[in-house]
């Protein structure tokens, strides 16, 4: 916090190529200011940063990276602004009703909201300059897609490889050389790349399961295999998450429902055991060069747009209306389709959200319906999907999802897990080089057809073996639900969270004990989300909050 205006710098920041280290940054940061203003600073800065200082002039400047790998949070009291790394570390004790609402719906508590009232956090991509008692937060930075008009693969192809290979050697720490393994595209690539530019062995870390359609230590132990790297395989065991949910449910400074955390716990608990100080991460990939399948789920419902308005509307439409359509096993999902057709991105992505299709209503108790305003959620999203500067939706909903996958869910996840282990991370995949390129390549060599990556994997034919190429995306999914629903110490875990939570004047009666004893059952590995984000919940509550209750 700034009660000594003691700065806070985090990070590797970048200026004209060099790096700026700690000691130098606070009269680096003036300078820039001095010269181009807040916003100005902040966009001549690479790497991953957060910087929050006082001013020559006795005002107080503020910016985070474009993915926020450091979080900054704040809150203004009167004339005083106060800063710090955490939203927990700034005084408040109030709950924010509206923020719940958020992690519910989300899953995690999109900027620049947090969990307490009166508390912000700095969104991606932004500074905030304080002065004279008020504070002005702005974007220094928005994704900008010019795709080049004439793109020649194989120059593309060298230039990727160059700038994989730069990142990597970036993100090198002073350590033994390490990084995340899953198996997949992207950190079987971050293994391989960094396989060729570090000076001694590489020590990849894999997490499996035993649960059928989860584990993919096999796809791990090729690309170990074939790059050359030792390879450390780590099963996570119902009982390990019986033992750690509830460290890592308090570690974070507020509610924090990505599931996956528990396996990048355990694989950075491995190796700061083997003494690694820093992992690599390849985090990044899919956002970056579109492979994600939603990317290619989305495009099947962009196809019904190609279909002349008039036909659509006289003829199809009013024929999928009629009874007979749900008997007839190849129109009775017509309906549904052309009803998310008809609805905008990103509004389209959110049809299958967990607690909208369980009802506000049927989930949420009406003291809590009455301080908390729903429609804010969808308002926030249409915002930032309107922010890119995009001439096609594919590439909109990259930046969509740089936001809200990367900054706001994935790469926190990461950082808090090897933080709370005791280790460094990086994500050479987001490295400004590369993310620049991204944004200059022709949408159709992201999304080829249905082909998701497409230029991503051609570049790399050859180099990853192909076993990892043809693989379908998986990652680091924790079998959670199907776990739930056979070991006897989950379902205590679990029962016992919700109990409590019941206690707490968020949900409706009954809610939570229908979603244990009917939901879960009918279909675990869905309402395992569920169930998941009411136990970690009360796993930070009773860390950080142990009295909250929300008022009527």
């Amino acid at each position: 916090m700034n009660h000594d205006s003691s700065p806070l710098l985090f990070g590797s920041p970048r200026v004209d190529g060099q790096t700026i280290s700690t000691a130098e940054q606070p009269a680096r940061w003036q300078s820039l200011v001095d010269l181009h203003g807040p916003a100005g600073a902040a966009a001549r800065v690479q790497g991953d940063f957060a910087v929050a200082m006082t001013l020559a002039d006795g005002s107080t400047f503020m910016a985070v990276d474009r993915f926020a790998v450091h979080s900054l949070c704040y809150r203004v009291d009167g004339s005083t602004l106060r800063f710090a790394a955490r939203a927990d570390q700034l005084g408040a004790s109030e709950i924010d009703a509206q923020g719940l609402f958020d992690y519910l719906y989300f899953h995690i508590v999109p900027s620049p909201r947090t969990v307490f009232d009166g508390v912000q956090r700095l969104p991606p991509g932004h500074c905030a300059h304080f002065k004279d008692g008020q504070l002005q937060v702005t974007p220094y930075w928005v994704p900008r897609f010019e795709p080049a008009r004439q793109a020649s693969f194989g120059a593309l192809k060298e230039e990727f490889g160059q700038l994989l290979r730069q990142a990597v050697r970036r993100q090198l720490g002073s350590g033994p050389a390490a990084c995340f393994l899953s198996g997949g595209t992207d950190s079987s690539t971050v293994a391989g790349v960094l396989a060729e530019v570090a000076d001694g062995p590489v020590t990849c870390y894999s997490i499996g399961f035993e649960a059928e359609g989860y584990d993919e230590m096999a796809f791990a132990r090729t690309a170990a295999r074939h790059f050359g790297c030792r390879h450390q395989e780590l099963y996570v065991t119902p009982d390990d998450l019986v033992r750690d949910i509830p460290k890592v449910a308090a570690f974070y400074d507020q509610p924090f429902g990505n599931s996956s955390a528990l396996p990048s716990y355990h694989c950075a608990l491995h190796a700061r055991a083997d003494g690694v100080e820093r992992m690599l991460a390849g985090d990044g990939g899919d956002e970056l060069f579109g492979g994600n399948s939603r990317y290619a789920t989305q495009k099947v419902f962009d196809w019904y747009q190609m279909v002349p308005l008039a036909l659509r509307t006289h003829l199809l439409e009013p024929l999928l209306r009629q009874g007979f359509v749900a008997s007839v096993p190849v129109l009775k999902r017509g309906p549904g389709y052309v009803r998310l057709a008809n609805t905008p991105l990103p509004d389209r992505g959110q049809a299958f959200n967990l607690l909208r299709r369980l009802g506000f209503d049927q989930v949420l108790s009406d003291a809590m319906l009455a301080q908390v305003d729903a429609a804010s959620v969808a308002l926030q999203q249409r915002a930032v999907w309107a922010e890119a500067e995009a001439a096609d939706e594919l590439n909109r909903h990259l930046a969509y999802d740089w936001r809200y996958t990367l900054a706001e869910c994935d790469l926190p996840k990461v950082c808090g897990t090897t933080r709370l282990a005791g280790i460094d991370v990086a994500f050479p995949m987001l490295d400004d080089d590369l993310l620049a390129f991204s944004m200059r390549l022709p949408a159709e060599y992201k999304l080829k057809g249905m082909k998701l990556r497409w230029f991503f994997k051609e570049a790399l034919r050859g180099f990853l073996p192909d076993e990892i190429i043809t693989k379908k995306k998986q990652g680091f999914g924790l079998p959670f639900g199907v776990w739930m629903v056979r070991h006897a110490g989950l379902q205590a875990l679990a029962k016992d969270a919700l109990a409590s939570l019941d206690q707490r004047g968020i949900f409706r009666a009954g809610f939570t004990q229908q979603l244990l004893q009917q939901r879960l059952p009918e279909h675990p590995h869905y309402y395992g989300t569920m169930v998941w984000l009411l136990l970690m919940l009360e796993h930070w509550l009773r860390h950080h909050q142990p009295g909250f209750r929300l008022q009527a």
